[in-house]
């Protein structure tokens, strides 16, 4: 099989459950506006709080899909368990810690400057979706794990049924149906709740019964907990956590610096993001299987199939990046139009599209290198890589274009090109420099490497 051929047959299961989660915010959104706009602003101001959050344990828990490609590709399943054990017990500390970290958050809701007729609504939602960060993480584990054997299509499946689930839910609670009582806002946060234990049950259940995954729970049940692969997946998830934080981050302050322009612009900018959500999500799952199938070769000391893999990876991701892009502008103002029917803010979403059509080539480099990086092990430079491409170039020339330039919201986006751009230069930079190492026999730069 061609390595495109198998870059896509990981990537296609990763894609389309990646289109389960833009969907499913979608479908969330739409159901809880219909409720009441109150309801959709609490439901706005919570899930921007908590997805920063979801968003750095995803990056944590991506830590061990590495170790996980590595040792599938030398078919060490004695080590695939011992791995999937630490990592579930290293995530459980890690999500507990994540939740009392939101506790604390809870404690100062009234402290965001919110108006005080949504703070009844925000409290609730923020617990139950707080708590739901929990089951988020285990099922998040679960499928980097099986991510890292190439069995991608079990989480796709499970992410497809949570995902209706979770609309019936919303259904039934939010509007009282069925026989329960109507809860509004409350209603969605317990359906997230109930879907996401539901999915990382099942899945649980799943691997430890399925003929296919046999072994591998056989090896999962016989391991102990270490903390020697302990602190080896923690110092792989922590700088995966921050870089992924310093950039979710980026466009929340982003958010934060168009909503100082006014309603108009902060209307546009949501627009524009949610639309380009989609191509994001799509290059993460072809970036996805880069990081994969980059671990497998690693693992054999295949160094030709790395350099192969992240090639061919890039170019995929610029193609279907390209794609997205042509499709946005061919149909653009109906794509527009089924978020807004302000003239006012369809012109400055048409103006911030050109953005983010000039941000895919950058986009892609970096999602694609980051993921070659991780696949090889190699994440600690990645945190300052990060830092300077998002927090001392991307925020500050987004502030410069933005006010300075008195260019508003068009010149705050062009803020997300210039730093995504440099951050897949520095990505692919390392990523050369240490597949240039690995080639010729040097096992380490005097970077310190992680284990």
């Amino acid at each position: 099989m061609g390595k495109t051929a198998e870059i896509l047959k990981i990537g296609v299961p990763i894609m389309l459950g990646q289109a389960c989660v833009v969907i499913l915010s979608f479908a969330d959104n739409i159901m809880i506006g219909w409720y009441g706009v109150n309801d959709l602003a609490a439901s706005s101001f919570v899930n921007g709080l908590v997805n920063l959050f979801i968003f750095m344990e995803l990056g944590f828990v991506c830590g061990m899909t590495p170790v996980i490609g590595a040792r599938f590709g030398t078919n060490d399943v004695t080590g695939i368990g011992k791995t999937l054990k630490d990592s579930i017990m290293l995530n459980g500390i890690t999500g507990i810690a994540g939740l009392v970290a939101m506790g604390v958050i809870y404690l100062f809701l009234d402290r965001f400057g919110q108006e005080p007729e949504l703070l009844p609504l925000i409290r609730p939602y923020y617990i139950t979706v707080a708590v739901s960060t929990l089951f988020a993480m285990g099922f998040n584990t679960l499928k980097q794990f099986t991510d890292g054997i190439c069995q991608p299509v079990v989480s796709m499946i499970l992410l497809m049924g949570g995902n209706i689930l979770n609309i019936i839910g919303n259904w039934i609670l939010i509007y009282g149906k069925a026989g329960f009582p109507e809860l509004g806002l409350l209603g969605a946060g317990l359906s997230t709740l109930f879907a996401r234990i539901v999915m990382f049950a099942v899945f649980l259940l799943y691997i430890m019964k399925a003929r296919r995954f046999r072994k591998y729970a056989a090896a999962f049940r016989s391991a102990s907990v270490s903390l020697a692969g302990m602190r080896k997946l923690f110092g792989l998830g922590y700088p995966l956590a921050l870089q992924m934080g310093m950039e979710t981050s980026t466009f929340t302050i982003s958010a934060v610096m168009v909503g100082w322009i006014g309603a108009t612009a902060l209307a546009a900018h949501q627009v524009t993001l949610t639309i380009s959500q989609i191509c994001f999500m799509l290059m993460t799952g072809l970036a996805s299987a880069v990081s994969i199938l980059v671990s497998n070769a690693y693992g054999r000391k295949d160094y030709k199939g790395v350099r192969q893999y992240a090639s061919k990876g890039y170019f995929m991701t610029l193609g279907v990046s390209a794609l997205f892009c042509a499709m946005i502008f061919l149909f653009r103002e109906s794509i527009v139009g089924m978020f807004t029917d302000s003239e006012a803010v369809t012109a400055t979403v048409m103006s911030l599209l050109v953005v983010l059509f000039s941000y895919q080539f950058g986009d892609g480099l970096q999602l694609c290198f980051c993921n070659a990086l991780r696949g090889i092990q190699d994440v600690r430079p990645i945190m300052l890589m990060a830092f300077i491409s998002y927090y001392l170039i991307a925020i500050p020339a987004a502030y410069i274009l933005g006010f300075k330039a008195g260019l508003g919201a068009v010149g705050i986006w062009t803020g997300f090109p210039v730093g995504l751009t440099v951050a897949g230069i520095f990505y692919f930079i390392r990523f050369r420099m240490r597949l240039a190492k690995l080639e010729s026999g040097i096992r380490h730069l005097p970077l310190r490497e992680n284990a």
